[in-house]
C-alpha cells in the first residue's frame, strides 16, 4: 500500500514498503522510488578523501559519481522540491573547491540554485595544526572552521502545494540567515568517521519541509537524516552502500524520539534493506 503523500504535493506516492527504509545499494540507482515523489534531499557526500566510499576515484571520476547521484535525486524530487547538500573543500596544494563544482554540476542536470549557507564548526572544529609556515609569511595555511550547505530547487522555486509547517518564529528567523553556528557531531560516539548534526538536519527538515514530507538521505552513512525525520514528523528513505553504518543507523532510528506516535508503532519495519 503506498504512502500517499499527495496532500503534501507529491506528484506520485511512494510506496509503503519503502518508506522509512535504508536501502543497501549505491543511490547511483534508486528504483525503489518513484519519479516526482521526495519533498527534500538532505546529505552530506562522502568526501574523496580515503573513506570506504571512493578512496581510489580522481576528482573528475568523484564528480561523475556524484552527477549519476544527483541526477537520481533530480528525477525523484517533486517540483519545487528542494536539495540541501553539505560539502567541505578540500586540499592545499591545490586548494579544491568542491562547493564551486558542484554548484556547476548540479546546475548542469537542471536544479535551480536557492542559495548557500555557511555552517560555522566552531573553534577547533577542524583538529587541524598545519599551520603552514608558522609565524611566517613564507607559506602560511588558512584551517578551514566551515563548510558549506548549497541549497537547489527542481524546476521552480516554491512549494505549489500547502501542509502543517512545524518551524518557530525564533527558529525561522535563525535558519533563514546564511550563517549557521552548530556544533559539530561526534566521530567517537556516533560510529562513523564524518557524522552529520542532528540539530543542523533538524532545522533544514523544518524549513524546507511540511509535516509528513518524505526525505531522501542518498548517502545516510550513521543515519542522522533518517533520525531528525522521525523527531520532526517526517519519513525518511535512505541509501548506504557499508552495511555496518546501516545497521548503526537503525539502531539510532529506533532509539530516536518520534514526533508521530504512528512513527513509534511502526519500529518492527525499520530494517536495513539489501539488494
Amino acid at each position: 500500500m503506498p504512502l500517499d503523500s499527495r496532500a503534501h504535493g507529491a506528484v506520485n506516492s511512494v510506496p509503503r514498503e519503502c518508506v522509512d527504509q535504508i536501502f543497501v545499494h549505491s543511490s547511483e540507482s534508486m528504483p525503489e522510488v518513484p519519479d516526482s515523489s521526495i519533498s527534500l534531499m538532505v546529505t552530506s557526500p562522502p568526501y574523496n578523501v580515503g573513506k570506504d566510499y571512493d578512496a581510489d576515484l580522481s576528482l573528475k571520476e568523484y564528480l561523475d559519481f556524484l552527477k549519476r547521484v544527483l541526477s537520481e535525486t533530480f528525477r525523484v524530487l517533486l517540483p519545487g522540491g528542494r536539495a540541501a547538500i553539505n560539502v567541505a573543500n578540500l586540499g592545499r596544494k591545490p586548494y579544491i573547491p568542491l562547493n564551486s563544482y558542484l554548484c556547476t554540476l548540479a546546475e548542469s542536470i537542471g536544479f535551480l540554485m536557492r542559495g548557500e549557507i555557511i555552517w560555522v564548526k566552531g573553534k577547533g572544529a577542524s583538529g587541524s595544526c598545519a599551520w603552514g609556515s608558522w609565524m611566517s609569511a613564507s607559506n602560511p595555511t588558512l584551517r578551514d572552521l566551515h563548510e558549506y550547505i548549497l541549497i537547489f530547487s527542481k524546476g521552480r522555486f516554491d512549494r505549489p502545494e500547502k501542509g502543517r509547517s512545524t518551524i518557530s518564529r525564533d527558529e525561522f528567523i535563525a535558519a533563514t540567515t546564511s550563517v549557521w553556528h552548530i556544533p559539530p557531531e561526534s566521530a567517537r560516539r556516533v560510529g562513523h568517521p564524518a557524522p552529520f548534526p542532528v540539530a543542523l538536519v533538524e532545522r533544514l527538515i523544518r524549513l524546507y519541509t511540511f509535516e509528513g514530507d518524505v526525505i531522501l538521505d542518498p548517502f545516510m552513512g550513521s543515519g542522522t537524516s533518517a533520525v531528525a525525520a522521525r523527531k520532526t514528523g517526517r519519513h525518511f528513505i535512505g541509501y548506504e552502500i557499508n552495511e555496518e553504518y546501516a545497521e548503526i543507523a537503525m539502531r539510532r532510528v529506533q532509539g530516536a524520539h518520534a514526533h508521530d506516535p504512528a512513527q513509534a508503532d511502526g519500529d518492527a519495519l525499520l530494517t536495513a534493506v539489501q539488494r
